[in-house]
């Protein structure tokens, strides 16, 4: 039986997934999370197998979540599922430890299969982002400047094209203002960005945030 923990913001994207899994003979959902922080503490209780986890979510988010689930059990394998196919987000969450990705467009079948493969212990990536990723190691330097940014830039600088405030963003991530705004100011440098208007406009540019946003 492949233990499941199901992590993402939505309810309706729950429960649409777990009806789908629930009709799987040897997958049984053990509990859900509405954001990061909720993840890391269901999955120290119930001890999955896999963690099928969005990477946006409110809190910690689900590219930190992914490190600490993978710091706290070795036999807890994530899969992180996000709209954004395009680099830099499959790199970040398969170099903190994610077993796999996939696109929030999967078909039910290709969730069922990367389930599967990660509870065996075999790496999972959609083949449109296996190649992206492969393309994108062969070339000498990537036209994504976030490509540049360490993970925890990363999710920092989501949260801000998000809205969030720097002392909001330090509870979150526990850690404290001044040290977001140190991270915040080399992101700045990475990017070439004097703000965060600046900052999500170019998150936009690269395809890393909707329309929505804005």
């Amino acid at each position: 039986m492949i233990k499941i923990i199901l992590a993402d913001d939505h309810d309706l994207v729950r429960t649409g997934i777990r009806r789908i899994l629930e009709d799987v003979e040897d997958f049984t959902i053990l509990a859900e999370a509405k954001n990061g922080e909720d993840a890391v503490q269901k999955c120290r209780k119930n001890a999955p197998d896999v963690v099928l986890m969005d990477v946006n979510m409110p809190g910690i988010g689900g590219l930190e979540a992914t490190k600490r689930i993978v710091r706290m059990s070795e036999n807890t394998r994530v899969i992180c599922v996000s709209m954004h196919k395009e680099s830099p987000i499959p790199m970040q969450v398969m170099d903190a430890g994610a077993y796999g990705f996939l696109s929030k467009d999967a078909e039910p079948k290709e969730v069922i299969l990367a389930i599967r493969k990660v509870a065996a212990g075999q790496k999972y990536l959609d083949s449109e982002v296996a190649n992206s990723i492969a393309i994108g190691k062969l070339l000498p330097s990537s036209d994504n400047p976030f490509d540049d940014l360490s993970s925890r830039e990363l999710t920092i600088a989501m949260r801000l094209t998000e809205g969030h405030k720097v002392p909001d963003i330090a509870r979150e991530l526990s850690i404290n203002s001044k040290t977001v705004n140190t991270y915040r100011y080399r992101m700045f440098q990475k990017l070439g960005v004097n703000s965060d208007v600046e900052l999500t406009h170019l998150a936009y540019r690269h395809k890393l945030i909707n329309p929505n946003t804005f």
